[in-house]
């Protein structure tokens, strides 16, 4: 339980800092809200790569390139899931950007981040 919450408090910094880079993306920069979030999604993804490895699993024992490969793998369908749910919910439920990226990044933390990140990319 406490991998899981530290996972879940890493998952919040990473998140943090994909929303202020979105939206000042969006706010600042004019760009499209989902070019924003993609690009949120991989500052985010740096920085929850690094928080899991050296602070959540503590796994610095494996090579640094076997589970950035393994993470890459991960966060690639991360960031398609995420994109793809932020413009369904955008675009065709008329629900605000930032609402919809912290709807589908909240869920995809739980269902799918945290089993992987576990399981496979930190084990």
């Amino acid at each position: 339980m406490k991998t899981f919450a530290k996972a879940q408090l890493a998952s919040l910094i990473a998140s943090i800092i994909d929303y202020w880079c979105t939206i000042i993306a969006v706010e600042i920069f004019g760009i499209w809200y989902v070019w924003a979030s993609a690009i949120g999604t991989m500052i985010g993804g740096i920085t929850n790569f690094s928080l899991g490895r050296n602070w959540v699993f503590r796994n610095k024992e494996k090579a640094r390139q076997v589970q950035l490969f393994r993470y890459t793998m991960v966060w690639t369908g991360y960031l398609i899931l995420t994109t793809f749910g932020v413009f369904l919910l955008t675009h065709f439920a008329h629900v605000n950007y930032i609402y919809s990226k912290a709807t589908v990044s909240l869920l995809m933390a739980i269902s799918y981040n945290y089993p992987l990140q576990k399981k496979f990319v930190f084990r």
